[in-house]
């Protein structure tokens, strides 16, 4: 997606602040002999409309103006004394100036303050203009007033113009207003992700998360049709899959992306990444190298991130799906090979892909996920004869059918997780798995 502008908050966001305002007011609240206001009610609203709910809701004697003055003087010397600015977020910055974004800062702090907050850490300089919600007629975040007049002054087009927030309310506002939004959690400030996340276009636990060819590979989700695009995911599992299988896999394949420790497997089978993805901390440096230079396309994440670099990667293949306007028809190998623990982890990542279809694809077995909402039927082939089959229950509320097998089920129940579908054996060459609700993981086992 392209990544015209950047509209950047600042409290939370751009520096490490929030305890600063909690205190703030509280300090404020404590001056003037009242109770300290929860910072739910004075989170969203401008500077001013907090000092006026003091004055006007609370009783305290001083004018708003005055009290206005009085906590922004402690408040520009909290940003040059005390206040930190976020990990990583110069290096960004960095990143989106030699990018050739320009950015403009908007906030519910007074222009004047925020001045105070990007000089005293030299910040200045990025930034094209400031904006606050006292340039919009007071009116907060709950609207999109600041963000809209943001966008004016960068002159930027709003479905191409990025909003990097951390507020719940902010996210919510710069989404349903049109923005691109960058949804960014700490691990201090109290925020809950389920607040945040599904207002996001991009969730991350940091500026080291980020990079501009992480936004411009991202792709909102949309509406698919035709023929599904078949992208190869080439996962970094310590025990890779055969370079035989992985270069068959890759010429059935449309779209290939080499993830990290992957990039040992693809060079071995010969395989060229359309791109590649990862943090470098599993890949041999010869390969990453041969990797990035072979790719169409590298998009690099920080090795210390919460996100897993096959999450990561399916991200990437989902991405160019929507971008090619087609259903995702998803391939993975290369990824479960030495910890059962990962091995579990995939499943679950593929159960949860809601695309097309998804397979498994590794020396010795073929799994795949067959849902009644995805792919909701497996035909076996002939080549499955006297093979083991197995499939096992990975949503609530899962009925399959399975015919042309020792033992026959029809819209039986599964227990999530349990073993019933275990070891059964394919009798029939038209032999066929059929989920009628819920999802299973079917497993098809070489001899």
């Amino acid at each position: 997606m392209k990544v015209a502008g950047a509209i950047f908050d600042c409290d939370g966001t751009l520096v490490d602040s929030m305890s600063m305002w909690v205190d703030a007011f509280g300090w404020l609240c404590a001056r003037h002999g009242i109770e300290a206001v929860p910072q739910e009610r004075v989170e969203s609203l401008s500077l001013r409309d907090g000092c006026a709910l003091l004055h006007d809701e609370l009783g305290v004697r001083a004018s708003t103006d005055e009290l206005y003055e009085e906590i922004c003087a402690h408040v520009r010397d909290a940003y040059e004394h005390e206040v930190a600015l976020m990990p990583g977020a110069r290096a960004f910055l960095d990143e989106l100036a030699a990018a050739g974004v320009p950015m403009v800062l908007a906030s519910s702090t007074p222009v004047r303050e925020l001045r105070s907050a990007l000089a005293a850490h030299g910040l200045t300089g990025y930034f094209k203009d400031v904006v606050s919600t006292e340039d919009v007629g007071g009116r907060d975040k709950e609207f999109p007033d600041v963000y809209l007049e943001a966008a004016r002054r960068l002159g930027t087009p709003r479905e191409a113009t990025w909003v990097f927030e951390d507020a719940p309310f902010g996210v919510r506002t710069a989404r349903r207003a049109g923005f691109c939004v960058v949804g960014l959690m700490n691990d201090h400030d109290g925020r809950r992700e389920e607040d945040v996340r599904p207002w996001c276009d991009v969730f991350v636990h940091g500026f080291a998360e980020l990079s501009v060819p992480l936004l411009r590979d991202y792709e909102r989700p949309a509406a698919a049709h035709g023929a599904p695009l078949r992208v190869l995911v080439v996962a970094g599992s310590p025990e890779p899959s055969a370079p035989a299988l992985l270069a068959r896999l890759a010429d059935e394949a449309d779209y290939v992306v080499v993830a990290d420790g992957g990039a040992d497997a693809a060079r071995a089978a010969g395989v060229a990444p359309d791109l590649f993805c990862g943090d470098d901390d599993s890949a041999t440096g010869e390969a990453a190298a041969w990797a990035r230079a072979a790719a169409r396309a590298t998009v690099s994440f920080p090795s210390e991130k919460y996100a897993t670099d096959l999450a990561l990667a399916l991200d990437c293949a989902r991405h160019e799906a929507t971008r090619r306007e087609a259903p995702l028809a998803l391939t993975l190998t290369c990824a479960s090979g030495g910890r059962p623990d990962h091995a579990l982890a995939v499943v679950g990542q593929l159960a949860g892909a809601r695309c097309a279809s998804a397979r498994l694809v590794e020396d010795g077995f073929e799994m795949r996920i067959v849902s009644a909402e995805g792919e909701s039927s497996w035909e076996l082939g002939p080549g499955a004869l006297g093979r083991t089959f197995s499939a096992i229950a990975v949503a609530p509320g899962t009925r399959v059918d399975e015919r042309g097998m020792r033992w026959e089920l029809t819209d039986k129940p599964m227990e999530l997780l349990g073993d019933l579908g275990v070891s059964n054996v394919v009798t029939e060459p038209d032999a066929c798995v059929t989920c009628r609700a819920g999802a299973v993981a079917a497993f098809l086992l070489d001899a």
